[in-house]
C-alpha cells in the first residue's frame, strides 16, 4: 500500500494522526518489520513478515506457560456468560423452564 493509504487506514481505525503513523511507519522500517520501496512519487510500503516469524518462534518456547491458564480464563468468562444470561431470562420469563438455574433451596 502506498504510505496515504496505510495513513488513512490507520487514521480511520485507530485515531492516529498521519504525522503519528508517519512516526510508526518510520519505526517499523528501521527496525525490519516493513519494507519501502519507491515507485514513481509514491512510497509503497509492505510487511516484512520474517522478523514477525522470529518472534513467533521465540514466543513458542513459552505459550505452553500462558495457554493453559487462558484457555481456563475462557472457560470461567463463558459460563459466568451463561450462567448471567440464564439468570436474566429467568427474570423476564423468557427462557425455557430447562434452561433456568433453579434457585438455592433453604435449609428448614
Amino acid at each position: 500500500m502506498s504510505s496515504g493509504e496505510v495513513s488513512e487506514v490507520i487514521r480511520r481505525e485507530f485515531g492516529i494522526s498521519q504525522p503519528g503513523v508517519s512516526q510508526h511507519l518510520k519505526v517499523l522500517r528501521e527496525n525490519g518489520f516493513a519494507t519501502v520501496r519507491p515507485e514513481g512519487t509514491r512510497r509503497l510500503y509492505a510487511v516484512n513478515s520474517e522478523p514477525l516469524r522470529d518472534i513467533d518462534a521465540w514466543l513458542d518456547r513459552f505459550r505452553r506457560f500462558w495457554t493453559p491458564p487462558l484457555e481456563a480464563l475462557a472457560t470461567e468468562l463463558a459460563r459466568g456468560k451463561r450462567e448471567r444470561r440464564l439468570r436474566e431470562a429467568g427474570r423476564n420469563g423468557d427462557g425455557d423452564a430447562g434452561d433456568q438455574v433453579p434457585p438455592p433451596r433453604s435449609k428448614s
